[in-house]
This record gives C-alpha cells, sequence and structure tokens, in this order.
C-alpha cells in the first residue's frame, strides 16, 4: 500500500500513461548523473566486470542494469520499490539473460537476501531516500570485502541549497512528468558527513565527484561517491 501511495508510484503511473512500455535498445553506456554523457561510465565499478554479480538498489526502467548485464557482461539484480517500474523495466529488458528484476523495498530486499554481491550501485535511488544508519550496514552485509558501493544523489547544494547540518532528512519534491510536484524525505549530505557515515558501517571512501548540469543552473547537479568495503 505505502509503494502505491507513494510520489514514485504517481510518477510511474504517468510514464507509464506517456506510452506503452515495449522492448527498447540496451543503452552503449552507463549514466550516472543528470546530464548523458556526463563523468565517468560502468568502470567506476571495477575495472572487469564479467561474471561478477551486481546490485541496483532503485533499479527504475532498468536502462544501467541492462548496460552492465549485456555490454559489460555482468549478472544483474535490480531492485525497486515500486511495482510499475519494475513491470516497466521487465518490458524494456527482460527478454535479456543475466539480468533480473526485484520489486520491494532496497532495505527488505537486503535483509531477506543472503546473496554477496562483487558491486552495490544506485543511481538517484535508495541511497539518500532510506536512512543511512540502516541502509549502509545492509548493504556492507551484502557486499564482498574489498569491493565497490558507488551512488549518486543529488548534490546536497543545487539550486543554492544547502547540505543537511544533521542527520536528519530534509524536504524534498519530485517533480512528475505533468510538471506536478510532490513532497518527499532525502538525506542531503556533503562528503564529509557521507564519510563519517560510510566509516562507521566498514566502508572507506574512495572519491567524491561533483558534476554540474547548467540545465539546472550553475549550482553543482550531482554527487558521486565511490566507496570500497573493507
Amino acid at each position: 500500500m505505502l509503494a502505491q501511495t507513494s510520489p514514485w508510484h504517481a510518477h510511474a503511473i504517468q510514464r507509464t500513461a506517456a506510452g506503452v512500455a515495449e522492448p527498447l535498445a540496451v543503452p552503449a553506456r552507463m549514466e550516472w548523473t543528470t546530464r548523458p554523457g556526463q563523468g565517468p561510465a560502468a568502470d567506476i565499478l571495477g575495472p572487469d566486470l564479467r561474471g561478477t554479480r551486481i546490485l541496483e538498489l532503485g533499479c527504475g526502467p532498468g536502462r544501467n542494469a541492462a548496460h552492465l548485464a549485456t555490454r559489460q557482461g555482468a549478472r544483474v539484480t535490480g531492485v525497486d520499490f515500486v511495482g510499475l517500474q519494475v513491470r516497466r523495466a521487465r518490458s524494456h529488458y527482460g527478454r535479456l539473460n543475466n539480468l533480473t528484476f526485484v520489486a520491494g523495498h532496497a532495505l527488505h530486499y537486503l535483509h531477506a537476501s543472503d546473496e554477496q554481491f562483487d558491486a552495490i550501485y544506485s543511481v538517484f535511488g535508495a541511497v539518500g531516500l532510506v536512512a543511512p544508519e540502516l541502509l549502509l550496514p545492509a548493504i556492507a552485509q551484502r557486499l564482498k570485502p574489498g569491493r565497490v558501493l558507488a551512488f549518486s544523489v543529488p548534490h546536497p547544494q543545487r539550486g543554492r541549497r544547502s547540505a543537511s547540518g544533521d542527520d536528519r532528512p530534509r524536504r524534498d519534491f519530485v517533480t512528475l512528468p505533468d510538471r506536478t510536484r510532490l513532497p518527499i524525505a532525502r538525506w542531503e549530505f556533503d562528503t564529509d558527513r557521507w564519510e563519517r557515515h560510510l566509516s562507521r558501517t566498514g566502508f572507506r571512501l574512495s572519491s567524491a565527484k561533483e558534476f554540474h548540469d547548467l540545465r539546472m543552473g550553475r549550482s553543482p547537479a550531482t554527487l558521486l561517491i565511490r566507496a570500497r568495503k573493507l
């Protein structure tokens, strides 16, 4: 019921109504930011992903997962909170090998799974939308030692905002295709605060990069964090 009343469900309804989901070509590149072609590609997860086991938390319509499974040769599971998104992902890419889409809350999936992954990532997905003191320890349980967690989140300073001064979530909005804005809670940390949360749960920060998108103003639009499990 929660997923069916969330802003993300409303977003998926409008996307679905805009056109019938159908098989799509696999993207040639993995994207991490709001501007296609900007920043790193799949190699942020590792130099050779063939045969690796990868988990995406918040897969949406499945584009990045499809790229990793087909172009990089990984075995990929994409999890999304909204069943309609998973249905779209399966319609787009369900024909592909080594690719599975699961409907469910990221935290519940991590707790229920007994699998160990070679990489876990989130692109404007569960990281930042689920309390980090709950989500990061659950991710650490499912990630093999020495392997990579990477996630991109809206930059805390986008639109002249400022980063959270504490560990509490802040009010943000989801903009639907019809331009309606619905409120959500989001953890908007700067790099130092993310690093503290990561270090508490057995990760070492490897890199933090910010990316601009001039369509969204002069402030940085995306923060991309890479960490390695100790």
